[in-house]
């Protein structure tokens, strides 16, 4: 059963139909006008809803699937398909109730047959509708699949391909951004407030949060729920929800953990649409639980339990639903939280620096709404500049990246980055599982999103206040201007640190600053214009380094003497029109602060390296806005249900010959293999090879085949491969499974290419310096899958040593392409666990993987991008 949104943002749920659903599947089809029974529609074969609702009785094989949707307690929609004698096509068939028609039932009913036919292997729905049923066929040509209609007479042959692509999934990530925008319009935008459980005691939760409403500005009605209070703060009082004068199209919950689920029942029942329940306590209780059934059954949008609140800033509609000591400034910046306390933290330093918020949503243990939500709210929110988040864990970490990087595409997003266990427990271990960390996985997720993470909420304020009061730099090039030489080098160390490039300045530059500055003054980045400089001076020196077409940014870096303060001479050059300046004020109280207070012309920070910090960052953003999207050229597989089939029939890891085979159904290069198990002769395989060859233990407990003295190289000729052979058993005895004979590879650099599949973030692709030194070295990158091309490009080009790798003439395309392949192994085979490609032999001319370890583990078929709320 899935929660679901429909366009207008009713909640509602979606399942598999049974032969328990056949009296809801016949009142459906009582239901039905003549005009429904007339559009609705079914495929070429005869069919009709009665029957329909015989073959659910009859619960139909595999090759037919129904799904419902059901509207507060009563099914308004039906779709099927019925697969085709066996084959890749199944007829399509829908019905939906007159009374839904518009609200995009039917699409979502669809987009639950799709995601379930793709998982069973169908390539095609097929169906034929009325010429005149416009509806439906409007209703298959807007889900984004590609689709053909044929044209001419009274009905249309409808064919859609299921193939899965980035139209579809746009086109399924509009609907849900369109619906769950509609839904939380209860929660931003409420025209009613009841506060459940607010006391009379000052200091109490309850009574924190009702002041904070009333003097919020809020202008709807609002009314409390207290049973022994007539009236607080000036507001009318009932003894319970049923008692409400009017249906609240919101509520907040203080309460204690049992009283808690009972007020959000009597919500659902009241037909309240958004609840906030601040409540602790329920998570792993009776109570917890009842409050999950209320939502599923009533169709609630809740925001918490275990939370700090809501606030909304929004003119047309501002209201206070925490317990925040002081009032939230309202501003631009959207913060989502699973911490309360970072979230109070977080209002008080913005606050501090004349910043405010657009929306504040404290999660807690988020039940329903989540930074998934918000991503999707302020995507139509054009308040919000700027979004925040605090998230220690992630429900569907692909459909965030999606939005996520949607987002960030118009506005920045910043993400905390939060302490993450390990979210799988390995089989084994392998160099890529080593690599492919939580936090590696995480900081993939972010960097290819667009999202500049941070570590801590010091470290976000400064980067809110950089993005706040200036504009992003043009490029990496920073130029760095000092009274204080000291500072000016510090400056300049940080900037090196962060892979800035310290910007060249040029002659016409270098000379115009020699005629403002003394003699003694460096003119050269970065430039110290001496502690003797008066203020107009050094803002004339600015202003010549900011004319210069090589510098993009400029750090400011500035103390006061007995001649001036030059950091006071900053207000007439700032803000420039067409480049970012930070202002470093070495010893300020504050760790950064309005360069001007009151007048936000630049941020000011207290230390050069948070400056370059926060510069880096944004130059990084700027950089992801501005990357093109390279292309990725791979022919397309010979027989890829053959590698699907493959891996289907195959669990843990598998033998070296069986792993041989995987990669080449890939179509992975891989050098040519034979493998010999333990208690079979080696005397064919020697005959057969030629020479020099190395032979490669397979033993119990072996993954450091080399240091773990399973390698022998360079062996020649069929008589000694055999004494080879015969050495490897004595030495590994009964751990010895197998040996592999390969021949010896032509000399090159050694890389390592795998994937790891996390449970919750899906497959990691990773890339590093391979060979016996792989994990000693660690110099590795990673990117979550699916890969583009230019996510190809910046993992060859994210490791330490890729200058260098690359300068030596290596075949790069050949690496590229193994990189794109492995990628579409992991997308087509959602079993692969683990894969260790290590060595991967790269020379000038190509590359071929010498050693590979792979594990598959079945996995439950989950669609990420199909619409749902969380449950």
């Amino acid at each position: 059963m899935t929660r679901a949104l429909l366009a207008h943002g009713d909640v509602v749920l979606v399942r598999p139909l049974h032969p328990a659903d056949t009296a809801d599947v016949l009142a459906l089809h009582t239901r039905l006008t003549q005009r429904d029974t007339y559009f609705r529609f079914f495929g070429p074969r005869p069919n009709t809803l009665d029957k329909l609702a015989a073959e659910i009785a009859a619960e139909a094989g595999p090759g037919h699937y129904a799904v419902g949707c059901y509207r507060r307690g009563a099914l308004v929609g039906v779709a099927n398909y019925e697969v085709l004698n066996d084959s890749s096509d199944a007829e399509v068939a829908l019905v939906v109730d007159g009374a839904v028609r518009t609200q995009g039932v039917a699409t979502l009913l669809m987009e639950h047959l799709v995601s379930h036919a793709r998982k069973t292997g169908l390539k095609r729905f097929l169906a034929e509708v009325l010429a005149e049923n416009a509806n439906v066929i409007h209703v298959f040509k807007d889900l984004g699949l590609s689709f053909e209609a044929s044209v001419g007479g009274p009905e249309r042959d409808v064919v859609m391909v299921l193939e899965e692509d980035s139209a579809y999934l746009d086109a399924v990530l509009e609907r849900d951004s369109v619906a769950d925008a509609a839904s939380l319009a209860h929660l931003f935008k409420p025209a009613s407030i009841a506060v459940i459980g607010a006391g009379r005691r000052p200091g109490s939760v309850g009574h924190a949060v009702l002041t904070n409403l009333v003097t919020s500005g809020y202008r709807g009605s609002v009314e409390v729920v207290n049973p022994h209070a007539d009236a607080i703060l000036g507001v009318r009082c009932v003894p319970s929800v049923a008692a409400l004068n009017r249906t609240p199209e919101l509520a907040v919950v203080c309460l204690p953990a049992p009283a808690a689920a009972q007020a959000v029942e009597e919500c659902g029942k009241r037909g309240v649409r958004a609840v906030v329940v601040l409540s602790s306590g329920l998570t792993g209780t009776g109570a917890g639980e009842r409050v999950r059934a209320a939502v599923r059954e009533h169709g609630l949008r809740l925001v918490g339990p275990n939370c700090l609140g809501v606030v909304s800033t929004d003119p047309a509609c501002p209201y206070d639903l925490t317990f925040l000591g002081t009032p939230v400034r309202p501003g631009n910046i959207g913060v989502v939280t699973q911490s309360g306390g970072v979230g109070i933290a977080l209002a008080e330093s913005l606050g501090d620096l004349g910043l405010g918020m657009s929306t504040l949503v404290s999660t807690g243990d988020k039940y329903d709404v989540s930074g998934n939500d918000l991503l999707m709210w302020w995507a139509t929110d054009l308040r919000t500049e700027l979004a925040v988040l605090y998230l220690e864990s992630f429900g569907n970490p692909r459909k965030f990246s999606r939005l996520a990087r949607r987002l960030a595409r118009t506005r920045p997003v910043l993400a905390v980055r939060s302490g993450s266990g390990d979210t799988a427990q390995r089989a084994a271990a392998s160099h890529t599982a080593a690599a492919a960390t939580p936090a590696v996985t995480r900081d993939a997720l972010f960097e290819q999103a667009g999202v500049i993470a941070v570590d801590t909420v010091a470290e976000l304020v400064d980067v809110i206040a950089g993005l706040s009061w200036q504009l992003l730099p043009g490029g990496p090039r920073v130029a760095v201007v000092s009274n204080a030489g000291g500072a000016g080098v510090l400056a300049a160390d940080a900037c090196e640190r962060e892979g800035l490039v310290m910007a060249k300045l040029s002659q016409d530059t270098r000379d115009r600053l020699a005629k403002l500055l003394p003699a003694e003054a460096a003119v050269r980045n970065p430039v110290d214009t001496t502690a003797a400089v008066p203020p107009e001076a050094f803002a004339d020196a600015l202003r010549a380094v900011l004319d210069d077409d090589g510098v993009d940014a400029v750090i400011a870096a500035t103390v006061p003497t007995a001649v001036g303060d030059p950091g006071t001479s900053l207000a007439a050059v700032l803000p420039p029109e067409y480049k970012t300046v930070f202002a470093v004020r070495p010893g300020q109280r504050a760790r950064v602060a309005p360069l001007v207070p009151g007048r936000g012309v630049t941020a000011c920070y207290d230390d050069p390296a948070a400056a370059a910090a926060v510069l880096a960052r944004l130059v990084r953003y700027e950089r992801w806005l501005n990357r093109p999207e390279a292309e990725e050229h791979l022919e397309p597989l010979e027989d890829p249900d053959a590698l699907r089939a493959f891996a289907r029939d195959r669990e843990g890891w598998l033998s070296p010959s069986d792993a041989v085979e995987l990669l080449r159904l890939a179509g992975i290069p891989m050098v040519e293999t034979r493998y010999v198990e333990a208690g079979d002769s080696m005397d064919a395989a020697a005959a057969d090879l030629g020479s020099p060859v190395v032979l490669k233990a397979d033993a119990d407990g072996l993954l450091h085949k080399t240091a773990g003295g399973g390698v022998l190289l360079n062996v020649h000729g069929a008589d000694r491969i055999v004494e080879a052979f015969r050495l490897l058993r004595a030495r590994f005895g009964s751990a010895l499974r197998g040996v592999t004979v390969q021949p010896m590879a032509e000399p090159g650099r050694e890389l390592l290419v795998g994937v790891r599949s996390d449970p919750v973030f899906g497959p990691l692709v990773v890339f590093g310096l391979g060979g016996v030194d792989t994990d000693l070295i660690a110099d590795h990158a990673a990117r979550l899958a699916p890969l583009t091309g230019a996510d190809a490009d910046l993992l060859l080009d994210g490791l330490r040593a890729s200058k260098p790798l690359w300068a030596s003439g290596l075949d790069r395309a050949a690496v590229r392409e193994l990189l794109l392949k492995v990628n579409r192994l992991a997308e087509l085979v959602p079993e692969l666990a683990e894969l260790d490609l290590n060595p991967v032999r790269v020379r000038p001319d190509g590359c071929v993987a010498l050693d590979v370890r792979a594990r598959l583990q079945p996995v439950a078929a989950e669609d990420p991008f199909l619409r749902r709320l969380r449950d």
